[in-house]
């Protein structure tokens, strides 16, 4: 017999504001690989092909297509260093780091459901 949860439910005007605040998140942070490329470079600043060997499947197109966005919105910055060739190097902002809470639960959650997940995809393919 399951259990059932007492918590009290939000009022509309609640759930709406919540509603509104989860949308302008997931507009900046959508997508399957933004939240990937925050972490990577929140534990280091790296370069474009540093970047690609340490995420798995990400193509050169879209990955500069999202680090673009990213710098976009403020997550990451981009230096150019005059060498020859020309060194470019990504690193986490400030702001990025406010994810980390963000990131840690996805990361929890994807860990206890990992099977469930891999599951599902199975049914997909």
């Amino acid at each position: 017999m399951e259990t059932m949860i007492t918590e009290s439910l939000p009022d509309n005007e609640a759930c709406a504001g919540s509603l509104k605040n989860m949308l302008d998140a997931l507009s900046v942070i959508n997508g399957k690989w933004k939240l990937a490329l925050i972490l990577c470079l929140v534990q280091s600043s790296k370069r474009f092909n540093e970047i690609q060997q340490e995420i798995p499947g990400i193509s050169s197109r879209i990955l500069a297509k999202e680090l673009k966005d990213l710098e976009l919105n403020d997550f990451i910055k981009r230096h150019v260093y005059p060498t020859t060739p020309v060194s470019i190097v990504y690193e986490a902002t400030a702001y990025s780091r406010t994810l980390k809470n963000v990131i840690g639960e996805l990361s929890t959650w994807g860990g206890q459901h990992r099977e469930k997940i891999k599951a599902s995809m199975r049914k997909q393919s």
